[in-house]
């Protein structure tokens, strides 16, 4: 099992897949210095994202340490985080 995805920001609540991930696979994923283990549920495909905790509906998406975007479902641990369940701040003023 090795790393297939990366968390750049403590503070961010999303990891970005580094290469392809399967459904109910568990990956490792380098958080700075540290190397966690998580299931995700969905297939993630390369440089998409998914939780890293449960995000609640209205919630942010923070990425890089700044958010990106908002909530628009419940996402459980593990699941894709992408434009169907996520509504884009970029742009925006906040």
């Amino acid at each position: 099992m090795g790393i297939k995805a990366i968390v750049i920001n403590p503070k961010d609540n999303v990891a970005t897949a580094i290469s392809d991930i399967k459904p109910n696979e568990e990956i490792l994923v380098r958080i700075g210095n540290e190397v966690k283990q998580f299931k995700v549920k969905q297939e993630i495909p390369f440089g998409h994202k998914f939780a890293l905790t449960k995000i609640c509906k209205g919630e942010k998406i923070i990425k890089y340490g700044e958010t990106i975007g908002i909530a628009t479902l419940d996402i459980d641990i593990g699941e894709h985080v992408h434009i169907h369940n996520v509504e884009s701040t970029r742009g925006k003023a906040r």
